[in-house]
């Protein structure tokens, strides 16, 4: 339905679109010819066939001028006028033609700069009829067809890997350097570490065993000398290749000894690792047993060669000296048992071999969900649902941010507003919110309401969908698919209008069998406090959730026999009744005697949108016997979402902390701001992670890459628009945000966080090969690796002496601003550092770790053009205004920018200003969730209304 109304808006926009370029290109001819004919008569040229002399046209200039003379002379401007929209209109439509070309080609081309008025009335009147004439063609052709080598690459690409995919078989006859990670290392324990080492399998509650690991799907393992994840793997699970999930199930974990497992190369002795399932995909004929090919090693161990892709010549390095067992680097990835992440095309791998890899029975279920880190399991609808909540705390933190000075100039991005277990599904689930008419300062909200599962086609299925008077969850995987229904129900709506968020009412019973030990059984809005009202009611027992039901039931009957309406869904349609009803969600524990009483609620399902969930067995109702991996048959639904009980806790705190409510804010005026230690406190910690280089601005660099604003790269002869690939883009703006170099694996999950390690590092090495092979020719340095490979890391990092990063310079320029010593030194780098910045960080990409980077560089920039505006404020109040307007069109929701500029419309004498200001506000986070301004706000907007006496500061 969207899709066409969209197409029709398309239509009507060109039909109009053509209607005005008729009337300029024939009509303004016309309207000429007829008002004021030959149109040089005013020159002393009467007729086209007599042409003047000098006498007569001096003549006719000096002599009184008539009406007529003067309608000539209006006439001749507006020919001329009409002759140049004729010219630029063939150049715009050049320009289309050239555009659409290299976009067929891939190829693209910078914006056209530099359009005066005219042209911009002819490149907006092309553009609309192009746009509407070429764009359903152009996806017709694109989808209806055969697809293309590219197209299924592509599909590939955002095919969610397996979980428990076993890697491909290595070659028999490769050189083996270690068979997987080092064994378990001894430290200095304490008397804590020095208990009996035991493997236990099943779930634990003794104080031994952490919290975080009592609910481990395939129990807990010890670990004792000689230790590692590879034998792990092999011996508690019964494939090597696993070592993988042991090490993402357990990354991160503080254990007994005060460490974490940060590094896959490295566990100690004592420390209790979580197992995952022990049932697995089987693995591929000729793969057991074999051991893994080595990382970058030849046959001598002599010199470590880079593998690369597409032709290019392998770059050897120096063999990097063995470290120490007690200090391995902090991101090497293992060495040996990770060959996914180093096997090159030299490997000796087949495609075949890699195809009969990608094809494992969980292929076709993942690609319509994202498994996580907890063995859980979440269809594409929810993943979004996830990363629209996600969106929406991202939104709101910019809401709340402080401009800060000096000024942050450090390249870390802000922590994501998602707990580390539901990362991948935000990741995930960006890629399945809808993308057409995006506002990246509005959340975007999901198609599917209430997402519980996929069908056998990997469709979405909705809750509000499925036939029957009530749906009974039966299984070994009912109380997570309960706990994934649930979290679907109370996201959906988060960011539309009330009457889409449904309201879930469940009993205290049901929420202590699905949430984790100790977390309070309350619902979403304990304190009263949410703009929505409470939508997670909880009751004491069934018996009184049932009795709810019943007199929703009633009052919603009511309501449609008072209005003359059919059902629920007619009744919000319309504007005369007082209050929408939103869908009524009834998740209750299965209880033989309030049968009747249920399916009678639930007789009225679809007229008054209540909807019965049962856990366990129940006479009449749907019933899906569900699968512990949330399989199930017969209800319409192949696969169910399923969470475990901390992932259920982590989406509940995340719709607790979205929930629109009045806040206090902060006073700029009277709160005091962010101590300036305490920003270069974080600076300083930002800097030792990730220092930025410093390149000098009177240089000019080989290449220079831009990745504030849409990706770019260029040289001295201007924008390099062919041959490089959208990956290579993207491998260079990884390694822009991290100057001191990323590995392959780290790569990976930024860039191909869906594919398998093995595949997704061919791409980026083919990705890197295209970066050289296209900027070699392009600057003449014909030997210029441009990304250069550290063997003793592993880690690619960007030549600073050859590339110049705008990102870079925009840091360094604002350093030198925090130190200058008089404002106007500050003032000229502050502009020169706005300047830098083009727009979003890598703008036209909506990865999560791209999303989180660029807040981190809008709010930079936002504290820059404040801090213009401080300088400017007491002498040029307007120029001042101009600065905080500006940072405004980058982030229009941040609230301390609408506080600086009513305070200088204040102190100026201009109450409306203020007032328009303060609406403006208003209808911007509106958008947020039905946000308002904090009371923080509104006093600064009163203060400057305020009456005050001659000389009172506001």
């Amino acid at each position: 339905m969207r899709r066409a109304l969209a197409t029709v808006g398309r239509l009507l926009r060109a039909l109009t679109a053509f209607a005005v370029l008729a009337a300029f290109t024939a009509g303004v001819p016309w309207l000429l010819t007829a008002s004021a004919g030959w149109p040089l008569s005013w020159l002393g040229w009467p007729h086209l066939a007599q042409i003047p002399g000098p006498a007569e046209v001096s003549g006719a200039v000096t002599s009184p001028w008539s009406n007529q003379m003067i309608l000539a002379l209006l006439a001749t401007i507006g020919w001329l006028l009409w002759a140049v929209f004729v010219r630029h209109l063939i150049v715009e439509v050049l320009e289309a033609s050239t555009d659409a070309a290299a976009a067929r080609r891939g190829q693209p081309r910078p914006p056209v700069s530099g359009r005066g008025p005219i042209r911009w009335v002819a490149a907006v009147l092309v553009g609309a009829i192009v746009g509407a004439v070429l764009f359903d063609a152009a996806r017709a052709a694109t989808g209806a067809g055969t697809p293309t080598a590219a197209a299924a690459a592509d599909a590939a690409a955002r095919r969610p890997a397996a979980a428990v995919a076993p890697v491909a078989a290595p070659v028999a006859d490769a050189p083996v350097a270690h068979t997987g990670p080092r064994p378990a290392i001894t430290v200095h324990a304490d008397a804590a570490m020095a208990r009996p080492v035991h493997a236990a399998n099943g779930h634990h509650h003794d104080r031994e065993v952490p919290a975080w690991a009592r609910d481990a799907p395939g129990g807990v393992h010890r670990v004792k000398a000689g230790d590692n994840l590879w034998d792990i793997a092999k011996d508690e699970l019964g494939d090597p290749h696993r070592w993988r999930e042991i090490y993402t199930l357990n990354r991160g974990h503080q254990q007994a000894n005060g460490y974490a497992l940060t590094d896959p190369d490295e566990i100690h002795i004592g420390w209790t690792l979580a197992l995952p399932a022990r049932h697995t995909v089987p693995t591929p004929p000729g793969s057991a047993g074999k051991t893994p090919p080595p990382a970058e090693a030849n046959g001598s161990g002599k010199h470590v060669t880079e593998p690369v892709s597409g032709g290019a010549a392998p770059h050897t390095s120096p063999a990097p000296v063995a470290s120490t067992p007690s200090a391995p680097p902090a991101t090497a990835p293992p060495a040996s048992a990770s060959p996914s992440a180093s096997a090159s095309p030299s490997t000796g791998v087949s495609a075949a071999e890699t195809a009969e890899h990608d094809s494992s029975p969980n292929t076709e279920d993942d690609r319509a969900g994202i498994s996580l880190p907890s063995q859980g399991w979440v269809s594409g609808g929810l993943a979004a649902l996830i990363a629209a909540i996600a969106s929406l705390l991202r939104l709101q933190r910019r809401r709340r941010a402080r401009l800060t000075f000096p000024i942050s100039a450090r390249l870390a991005p802000q922590p994501a507003p998602v707990p580390e277990a539901l990362a991948v599904a935000d990741a995930a689930g960006a890629r399945h919110l809808p993308a057409e008419n995006e506002d990246p300062h509005r959340p975007a909200s999901p198609v599917v309401a209430a997402p519980i599962g996929t069908n056998q086609a990997g469709t979405e299925v909705s809750l509000f969908d499925l036939p029957g008077p009530a749906l009974a969850l039966t299984g070994t995987g009912a109380d997570a698919a309960a706990r994934a229904l649930l979290a679907s129900v109370l996201a959906t709506g988060t960011t539309d209008i009330l009457e889409r968020r449904p309201v879930v009412v469940a009993t205290t019973e049901i929420l202590a069998r699905l949430l984790p030990e100790g977390v309070p059984l309350r619902g979403l809005d304990p304190d009263a406090t949410s703009y929505d009202g409470e939508r997670l009611i909880v009751l004491d027992d069934t018996a009184a959730a049932v009795t709810h039901a019943e007199e929703e039931m009633i009052v919603r009957r009511r309501l449609l026999d008072t209005f003359d309406t059919d059902s629920i869904t007619a009744l919000n349609a319309r504007t005369d009744h007082a209050e929408a009803q939103p869908p009524y969600v009834l998740l209750i524990q299965a209880v033989p005697r309030h049968a009747a009483r249920l399916l009678a609620v639930g007789a009225h399902r679809d007229a008054l949108d209540l909807y019965p969930v049962i856990l366990g067995s129940l006479d009449g109702a749907l019933t899906a016997d569900i699968a512990a991996d949330g399989t199930t048959d017969g209800v319409g639904v192949r696969r169910l979402s399923t969470l475990t009980a901390a992932d259920l806790a982590a989406v509940l705190g995340m719709l607790t902390d979205a929930a629109a409510r009045p806040e206090i804010g902060y006073d700029i005026d009277l709160d005091p701001a962010p101590s300036d230690t305490t920003a270069a406190a974080d600076e300083a910690a930002g800097d030792a992670d990730e220092p930025v280089p410093v390149q000098p601005a009177h240089v000019p660099p080989l290449v220079r890459l831009r990745v504030l604003g849409p990706l770019l790269v260029e040289t001295v002869a201007g924008p390099v628009a062919t041959g490089i690939r959208r990956g290579s883009y993207l491998v260079l703006a990884s390694l822009a945000v991290h100057p001191s170099g990323r590995t392959l694996d780290q790569l990976a999950a930024d860039l191909h966080p869906d594919t398998d390690l093995r595949t997704a590092g061919n791409r980026i090495r083919t990705d890197i090969s295209t970066i050289r092979r296209v900027l070699r020719p392009a600057t003449g340095a014909t030997e210029a690796m441009f990304v250069n490979h550290d063997a003793a890391t592993s880690r690619y990092r960007l030549d600073p002496d050859l590339i110049g990063v705008d990102l870079w310079q925009m840091l360094t320029t604002i350093k030198a601003a925090n130190t200058a010593t008089d404002d106007t030194t500050a003032l000229a780098l502050l502009r020169q550092a706005a300047e830098l910045y083009g727009g979003d960080f890598a703008d036209g990409h909506d990865q999560t770790w791209i999303t989180d980077h660029a807040t981190t560089y809008r709010h930079q920039i936002l504290s820059v053009h404040a801090r213009i505006a401080e300088i400017l404020e007491a002498e040029h109040p307007d120029q001042a205004v101009t600065a905080l307007e500006r940072a405004l069109d980058l982030d229009p929701v941040n609230e301390e920018l609408y506080q600086r500029i009513m305070r200088i419309h204040g102190r100026a004498g201009r109450p409306d200003a203020v007032r328009r200001t303060l609406r403006r506000l208003e209808e911007r986070l509106a958008d947020l969730g039905d946000t308002e301004p904090s009371e923080a706000t509104r006093r600064v907007a009163d203060r400057q209304l305020r009456p005050t006496t001659t000389g009172s500061r506001r």
